[in-house]
Protein backbone atom coordinates (compact mmCIF):
# COMPACT_ATOMS: atom_id res chain seq x y z
CA UNK A 1 0.00 0.00 0.00
CA UNK A 2 1.44 3.12 -0.90
CA UNK A 3 1.28 6.21 1.98
CA UNK A 4 0.48 9.83 0.54
CA UNK A 5 1.93 12.80 2.47
CA UNK A 6 1.17 16.38 2.15
CA UNK A 7 -1.51 18.45 0.90
CA UNK A 8 -3.16 17.56 -1.86
CA UNK A 9 -4.75 19.81 -4.46
CA UNK A 10 -8.51 19.16 -5.84
CA UNK A 11 -11.21 20.76 -7.08
CA UNK A 12 -13.71 22.07 -4.86
CA UNK A 13 -17.30 21.02 -3.67
CA UNK A 14 -18.64 24.64 -3.03
CA UNK A 15 -22.45 25.40 -1.61
CA UNK A 16 -23.85 28.91 -1.81
CA UNK A 17 -26.74 29.18 0.01
CA UNK A 18 -29.28 32.22 0.88
CA UNK A 19 -32.26 33.93 0.24
CA UNK A 20 -34.16 34.82 -2.63
CA UNK A 21 -32.93 37.36 -4.95
CA UNK A 22 -29.46 37.90 -3.07
CA UNK A 23 -27.68 37.02 -5.84
CA UNK A 24 -26.54 33.63 -6.07
CA UNK A 25 -26.29 32.59 -9.51
CA UNK A 26 -24.57 35.73 -10.43
CA UNK A 27 -21.95 34.48 -7.37
CA UNK A 28 -21.91 31.51 -8.82
CA UNK A 29 -21.55 32.40 -12.54
CA UNK A 30 -18.05 34.39 -11.71
CA UNK A 31 -16.06 30.77 -10.87
CA UNK A 32 -14.03 29.56 -13.35
CA UNK A 33 -15.13 28.74 -17.09
CA UNK A 34 -18.82 27.53 -15.57
CA UNK A 35 -21.43 25.68 -17.50
CA UNK A 36 -24.93 26.12 -15.76
CA UNK A 37 -27.61 22.92 -15.09
CA UNK A 38 -30.62 25.85 -14.71
CA UNK A 39 -33.09 23.48 -12.72
CA UNK A 40 -35.07 26.35 -11.71
CA UNK A 41 -34.85 28.33 -14.99
CA UNK A 42 -33.95 31.42 -13.27
CA UNK A 43 -30.52 32.57 -15.17
CA UNK A 44 -32.23 34.15 -18.00
CA UNK A 45 -30.41 37.16 -17.66
CA UNK A 46 -27.19 35.92 -17.18
CA UNK A 47 -24.63 35.53 -20.10
CA UNK A 48 -23.41 32.17 -19.44
CA UNK A 49 -23.24 28.27 -20.60
CA UNK A 50 -26.30 26.62 -19.45
CA UNK A 51 -28.14 23.60 -20.43
CA UNK A 52 -31.50 23.34 -21.42
CA UNK A 53 -33.76 23.50 -18.20
CA UNK A 54 -34.25 19.58 -17.07
CA UNK A 55 -37.96 18.74 -16.73
CA UNK A 56 -37.33 15.51 -15.34
CA UNK A 57 -35.03 14.10 -12.60
CA UNK A 58 -33.93 11.74 -15.37
CA UNK A 59 -33.13 14.56 -17.97
CA UNK A 60 -30.83 16.22 -15.18
CA UNK A 61 -29.16 12.60 -14.64
CA UNK A 62 -28.45 12.41 -18.19
CA UNK A 63 -27.66 15.99 -18.83
CA UNK A 64 -24.43 15.12 -15.75
CA UNK A 65 -23.72 11.73 -17.91
CA UNK A 66 -23.50 13.82 -21.16
CA UNK A 67 -21.33 16.65 -19.60
CA UNK A 68 -18.98 13.78 -18.44
CA UNK A 69 -18.04 12.71 -21.81
CA UNK A 70 -19.31 15.54 -24.67
CA UNK A 71 -18.21 18.47 -23.07
CA UNK A 72 -14.92 19.36 -22.57
CA UNK A 73 -14.92 23.40 -22.13
CA UNK A 74 -15.63 23.85 -18.73
CA UNK A 75 -13.57 24.10 -15.34
CA UNK A 76 -16.93 24.21 -13.02
CA UNK A 77 -20.50 22.72 -12.80
CA UNK A 78 -23.26 24.78 -11.63
CA UNK A 79 -26.25 23.79 -10.18
CA UNK A 80 -28.90 26.11 -9.96
CA UNK A 81 -30.76 24.90 -7.48
CA UNK A 82 -30.27 21.94 -4.88
CA UNK A 83 -34.30 22.13 -3.61
CA UNK A 84 -35.36 22.75 -7.03
CA UNK A 85 -33.20 19.55 -7.98
CA UNK A 86 -34.55 17.65 -4.30
CA UNK A 87 -38.18 18.55 -6.14
CA UNK A 88 -37.95 16.44 -9.14
CA UNK A 89 -36.29 13.87 -7.18
CA UNK A 90 -39.68 13.89 -4.60
CA UNK A 91 -41.40 14.09 -8.33
CA UNK A 92 -40.29 10.92 -9.35
CA UNK A 93 -40.48 8.87 -6.56
CA UNK A 94 -43.95 9.70 -6.57
CA UNK A 95 -44.82 8.82 -10.65
CA UNK A 96 -43.06 5.62 -9.63
CA UNK A 97 -45.30 4.84 -6.56
CA UNK A 98 -48.17 6.43 -8.23
CA UNK A 99 -48.91 9.07 -4.97
CA UNK A 100 -49.80 12.58 -4.80
CA UNK A 101 -46.90 13.20 -2.21
CA UNK A 102 -43.82 11.61 -0.91
CA UNK A 103 -45.70 11.26 2.36
CA UNK A 104 -48.01 8.73 0.80
CA UNK A 105 -45.38 6.02 1.44
CA UNK A 106 -45.81 5.07 4.85
CA UNK A 107 -43.68 4.84 8.07
CA UNK A 108 -41.55 7.51 6.47
CA UNK A 109 -39.82 5.26 3.91
CA UNK A 110 -40.66 8.05 1.11
CA UNK A 111 -38.13 10.51 3.02
CA UNK A 112 -35.47 7.40 3.16
CA UNK A 113 -35.64 6.63 -0.47
CA UNK A 114 -35.34 10.66 -1.34
CA UNK A 115 -32.17 10.57 1.40
CA UNK A 116 -30.89 7.56 -1.11
CA UNK A 117 -31.51 9.26 -4.46
CA UNK A 118 -30.19 12.29 -3.08
CA UNK A 119 -26.64 10.25 -2.24
CA UNK A 120 -26.51 8.84 -5.61
CA UNK A 121 -27.10 12.50 -7.28
CA UNK A 122 -24.03 13.68 -5.05
CA UNK A 123 -21.91 10.66 -5.85
CA UNK A 124 -22.49 11.80 -9.72
CA UNK A 125 -21.32 15.17 -9.20
CA UNK A 126 -18.48 13.62 -7.55
CA UNK A 127 -17.03 12.00 -10.59
CA UNK A 128 -16.96 15.84 -12.18
CA UNK A 129 -15.05 16.50 -9.47
CA UNK A 130 -12.71 13.60 -10.01
CA UNK A 131 -12.02 15.04 -13.34
CA UNK A 132 -10.24 18.13 -11.69
CA UNK A 133 -13.67 20.10 -12.58
CA UNK A 134 -15.23 22.66 -9.30
CA UNK A 135 -18.69 21.60 -8.28
CA UNK A 136 -20.69 24.74 -7.47
CA UNK A 137 -24.23 24.02 -6.17
CA UNK A 138 -26.57 27.08 -5.24
CA UNK A 139 -29.97 26.53 -2.79
CA UNK A 140 -32.49 28.52 -1.15
CA UNK A 141 -32.37 29.64 2.56
CA UNK A 142 -35.30 29.01 5.25
CA UNK A 143 -35.68 30.09 8.72
CA UNK A 144 -36.30 27.59 11.09
CA UNK A 145 -37.24 27.55 15.07
CA UNK A 146 -34.38 25.41 16.89
CA UNK A 147 -34.62 24.28 20.45
CA UNK A 148 -31.38 22.94 22.27
CA UNK A 149 -32.24 19.86 23.89
CA UNK A 150 -29.86 21.39 26.97
CA UNK A 151 -30.98 24.88 26.92
CA UNK A 152 -34.37 26.62 28.03
CA UNK A 153 -36.12 28.55 25.26
CA UNK A 154 -35.56 28.68 21.35
CA UNK A 155 -34.48 30.85 18.52
CA UNK A 156 -34.03 31.35 14.94
CA UNK A 157 -31.90 30.22 12.75
CA UNK A 158 -30.80 30.01 8.28
CA UNK A 159 -30.87 26.36 7.26
CA UNK A 160 -30.78 25.36 3.52
CA UNK A 161 -34.15 24.79 2.40
CA UNK A 162 -34.36 21.13 2.24
CA UNK A 163 -35.74 18.33 3.83
CA UNK A 164 -34.28 16.92 6.82
CA UNK A 165 -32.56 13.65 5.69
CA UNK A 166 -31.05 15.15 2.36
CA UNK A 167 -29.36 18.45 3.68
CA UNK A 168 -27.04 16.82 6.16
CA UNK A 169 -25.50 14.99 3.31
CA UNK A 170 -25.32 17.90 0.98
CA UNK A 171 -23.10 20.18 4.11
CA UNK A 172 -21.17 16.83 4.95
CA UNK A 173 -20.62 16.61 1.22
CA UNK A 174 -19.03 19.70 0.19
CA UNK A 175 -15.96 21.59 1.00
CA UNK A 176 -17.31 24.90 1.41
CA UNK A 177 -20.56 25.93 2.89
CA UNK A 178 -21.50 30.12 2.62
CA UNK A 179 -24.40 31.78 3.49
CA UNK A 180 -25.05 34.62 1.95
CA UNK A 181 -27.08 37.19 3.27
CA UNK A 182 -28.17 41.02 3.93
CA UNK A 183 -26.02 42.59 6.94
CA UNK A 184 -28.57 44.32 9.12
CA UNK A 185 -28.16 46.76 12.95
CA UNK A 186 -31.46 46.93 14.66
CA UNK A 187 -31.59 50.34 16.39
CA UNK A 188 -34.09 52.16 18.76
CA UNK A 189 -35.53 55.02 17.72
CA UNK A 190 -37.85 55.81 20.88
CA UNK A 191 -35.27 56.16 23.64
CA UNK A 192 -37.00 53.40 25.17
CA UNK A 193 -34.40 50.65 24.35
CA UNK A 194 -34.27 47.98 22.22
CA UNK A 195 -36.49 45.57 24.49
CA UNK A 196 -39.19 47.81 25.05
CA UNK A 197 -39.36 50.35 22.55
CA UNK A 198 -39.85 50.96 19.24
CA UNK A 199 -36.96 49.50 16.57
CA UNK A 200 -36.01 50.06 12.81
CA UNK A 201 -33.42 47.91 11.17
CA UNK A 202 -30.44 49.49 9.09
CA UNK A 203 -27.84 48.25 6.42
CA UNK A 204 -28.61 45.71 4.21
CA UNK A 205 -24.91 45.18 2.38
CA UNK A 206 -24.61 41.72 1.35
CA UNK A 207 -22.05 39.38 3.51
CA UNK A 208 -21.45 35.94 3.19
CA UNK A 209 -20.37 33.72 6.22
CA UNK A 210 -17.91 31.10 6.03
CA UNK A 211 -18.30 29.60 9.77
CA UNK A 212 -21.05 27.71 11.36
CA UNK A 213 -22.24 29.81 14.28
CA UNK A 214 -25.92 28.75 16.26
CA UNK A 215 -27.95 30.88 13.77
CA UNK A 216 -26.65 29.64 10.35
CA UNK A 217 -24.72 26.71 8.84
CA UNK A 218 -21.13 27.14 7.21
CA UNK A 219 -17.83 25.79 7.05
CA UNK A 220 -14.95 26.04 4.90
CA UNK A 221 -11.20 24.53 5.22
CA UNK A 222 -9.37 27.58 3.64
CA UNK A 223 -8.81 29.65 6.58
CA UNK A 224 -11.51 32.12 5.43
CA UNK A 225 -12.40 34.97 8.12
CA UNK A 226 -15.91 34.31 9.90
CA UNK A 227 -17.83 37.15 7.84
CA UNK A 228 -16.64 38.46 3.94
CA UNK A 229 -18.42 40.54 1.53
CA UNK A 230 -20.71 38.95 -0.76
CA UNK A 231 -17.95 39.56 -3.54
CA UNK A 232 -16.42 35.97 -5.44
CA UNK A 233 -13.03 38.24 -5.38
CA UNK A 234 -12.78 36.92 -1.59
CA UNK A 235 -12.23 33.11 -2.41
CA UNK A 236 -11.16 33.55 -6.11
CA UNK A 237 -7.65 33.03 -6.10
CA UNK A 238 -8.43 29.27 -4.44
CA UNK A 239 -9.82 28.53 -7.72
CA UNK A 240 -7.26 30.10 -10.15
CA UNK A 241 -5.41 26.91 -11.22
CA UNK A 242 -7.17 24.70 -13.66
CA UNK A 243 -7.08 20.62 -12.11
CA UNK A 244 -8.43 19.02 -14.95
CA UNK A 245 -6.70 15.77 -16.12
CA UNK A 246 -4.46 15.97 -18.39
CA UNK A 247 -6.45 14.02 -20.99
CA UNK A 248 -9.34 16.08 -20.59
CA UNK A 249 -7.23 19.27 -21.06
CA UNK A 250 -5.63 17.76 -24.24
CA UNK A 251 -9.03 17.13 -25.80
CA UNK A 252 -10.15 20.76 -24.82
CA UNK A 253 -6.88 22.13 -27.02
CA UNK A 254 -7.72 19.56 -29.81
CA UNK A 255 -11.08 21.00 -29.65
CA UNK A 256 -9.78 24.68 -29.83
CA UNK A 257 -7.73 23.63 -32.77
CA UNK A 258 -10.54 22.02 -34.47
CA UNK A 259 -12.40 25.78 -34.10
CA UNK A 260 -9.97 27.90 -34.75
CA UNK A 261 -9.24 25.97 -37.97
CA UNK A 262 -13.15 25.78 -38.70
CA UNK A 263 -13.29 29.70 -38.56
CA UNK A 264 -10.23 30.49 -40.15
CA UNK A 265 -11.73 28.30 -43.16
CA UNK A 266 -14.97 30.11 -42.90
CA UNK A 267 -13.23 33.73 -42.94
CA UNK A 268 -11.51 32.61 -46.15
CA UNK A 269 -14.77 31.73 -48.20
CA UNK A 270 -15.98 35.16 -47.03
CA UNK A 271 -12.79 36.77 -48.38
CA UNK A 272 -13.19 34.50 -51.69
CA UNK A 273 -16.50 35.75 -51.68
CA UNK A 274 -15.31 39.35 -51.08
CA UNK A 275 -13.17 39.23 -54.19
CA UNK A 276 -15.98 38.59 -56.39
CA UNK A 277 -18.17 40.93 -54.97
CA UNK A 278 -15.44 43.64 -56.01
CA UNK A 279 -14.86 41.86 -59.63
CA UNK A 280 -18.43 42.30 -60.35
CA UNK A 281 -17.93 45.57 -58.41
CA UNK A 282 -21.02 45.58 -56.33
CA UNK A 283 -22.05 49.48 -54.87
CA UNK A 284 -21.09 49.85 -51.71
CA UNK A 285 -24.70 48.90 -50.08
CA UNK A 286 -23.41 45.86 -51.05
CA UNK A 287 -19.90 46.06 -49.65
CA UNK A 288 -21.17 46.98 -46.71
CA UNK A 289 -22.74 43.31 -45.94
CA UNK A 290 -19.22 42.02 -45.80
CA UNK A 291 -18.86 44.37 -42.23
CA UNK A 292 -20.99 40.72 -40.97
CA UNK A 293 -18.34 38.74 -41.64
CA UNK A 294 -17.31 39.12 -37.88
CA UNK A 295 -20.56 38.50 -36.80
CA UNK A 296 -21.02 35.36 -38.86
CA UNK A 297 -17.49 33.76 -38.01
CA UNK A 298 -18.26 34.14 -34.60
CA UNK A 299 -22.11 32.56 -34.66
CA UNK A 300 -20.70 29.13 -34.65
CA UNK A 301 -17.94 29.34 -31.72
CA UNK A 302 -19.90 27.77 -28.69
CA UNK A 303 -21.63 23.99 -28.90
CA UNK A 304 -22.71 22.09 -26.50
CA UNK A 305 -23.75 18.27 -26.56
CA UNK A 306 -27.60 19.20 -26.29
CA UNK A 307 -27.52 21.69 -29.22
CA UNK A 308 -29.81 19.89 -31.83
CA UNK A 309 -32.43 20.34 -34.48
CA UNK A 310 -34.85 18.23 -33.91
CA UNK A 311 -38.63 18.45 -33.24
CA UNK A 312 -39.57 19.91 -29.97
CA UNK A 313 -42.73 18.29 -29.37
CA UNK A 314 -43.16 14.51 -30.23
CA UNK A 315 -46.17 14.13 -27.25
CA UNK A 316 -47.55 16.10 -25.03
CA UNK A 317 -46.37 14.91 -21.71
CA UNK A 318 -42.59 17.62 -21.72
CA UNK A 319 -41.03 15.09 -19.51
CA UNK A 320 -41.35 12.74 -21.92
CA UNK A 321 -40.85 14.47 -24.88
CA UNK A 322 -37.88 15.98 -23.12
CA UNK A 323 -36.40 12.69 -22.87
CA UNK A 324 -37.06 11.59 -26.31
CA UNK A 325 -35.56 14.37 -27.27
CA UNK A 326 -32.55 14.40 -26.04
CA UNK A 327 -31.93 10.66 -26.83
CA UNK A 328 -33.26 10.77 -30.47
CA UNK A 329 -36.00 8.05 -29.53
CA UNK A 330 -39.13 8.10 -31.80
CA UNK A 331 -42.73 7.88 -31.35
CA UNK A 332 -42.92 3.92 -32.70
CA UNK A 333 -39.90 3.16 -30.83
CA UNK A 334 -42.17 4.14 -27.48
CA UNK A 335 -45.08 2.37 -28.61
CA UNK A 336 -43.16 -0.78 -29.54
CA UNK A 337 -41.78 -1.01 -25.91
CA UNK A 338 -45.44 -0.70 -24.19
CA UNK A 339 -46.83 -3.45 -26.76
CA UNK A 340 -44.29 -5.57 -26.16
CA UNK A 341 -44.85 -5.51 -22.22
CA UNK A 342 -48.70 -6.18 -22.86
CA UNK A 343 -49.71 -2.44 -21.49
CA UNK A 344 -51.51 -0.96 -24.31
CA UNK A 345 -52.11 -2.34 -28.17
CA UNK A 346 -49.74 -1.81 -30.97
CA UNK A 347 -50.11 1.30 -32.09
CA UNK A 348 -51.97 2.97 -29.52
CA UNK A 349 -51.04 7.08 -29.42
CA UNK A 350 -49.09 8.03 -26.75
CA UNK A 351 -51.83 10.54 -26.04
CA UNK A 352 -54.66 7.99 -25.00
CA UNK A 353 -52.07 6.40 -22.48
CA UNK A 354 -52.89 6.90 -19.02
CA UNK A 355 -51.15 9.70 -17.75
CA UNK A 356 -49.82 7.96 -14.49
CA UNK A 357 -48.83 4.94 -16.63
CA UNK A 358 -46.62 7.91 -18.69
CA UNK A 359 -45.59 9.54 -15.38
CA UNK A 360 -44.87 6.26 -13.89
CA UNK A 361 -43.43 4.27 -16.22
CA UNK A 362 -42.23 5.72 -19.21
CA UNK A 363 -40.62 9.12 -17.39
CA UNK A 364 -39.78 7.34 -13.88
CA UNK A 365 -38.43 3.88 -15.35
CA UNK A 366 -36.93 5.58 -18.38
CA UNK A 367 -33.52 3.58 -17.95
CA UNK A 368 -35.34 0.55 -17.89
CA UNK A 369 -36.67 1.95 -20.79
CA UNK A 370 -34.58 3.08 -23.10
CA UNK A 371 -32.34 0.34 -22.45
CA UNK A 372 -35.10 -2.09 -23.76
CA UNK A 373 -35.35 0.72 -26.95
CA UNK A 374 -31.25 0.25 -27.19
CA UNK A 375 -31.39 -3.46 -26.90
CA UNK A 376 -33.57 -3.83 -29.89
CA UNK A 377 -36.12 -5.23 -27.41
Amino acid sequence: MDLIKGKQEKAQKVVIYGPEGIGKSTFASKFPEPVFIDVESGSSELDIIRTPTPSSYAILKQQISMLKVGYTEFRTLVIDTADWTERLIIEEICNKFQINGIEGIGYGKGYTYLEEEFGRFLNSLQDIVDMGINVVICAHAKITKFEQPDELGAYDRWELKLQKKTAPLLKEWADMVLFANYETHVINVDNQGAVKGKNKAQGGKRVMYTTHTPSWDAKNRKGLADKLDFDYKEIERFFLKDLRDKELKEIQNDHKESKIEKNENIKDDNKSVDQVDNTNKIDSSDKSDSSNDVAKFESVDISTPFDNDKPKQLVGNKALNDLMIQNNVTVEQIQNVVSLKGYYPSGTPIENYDPGFVSGVLVGAWEQVYAMIKGGM
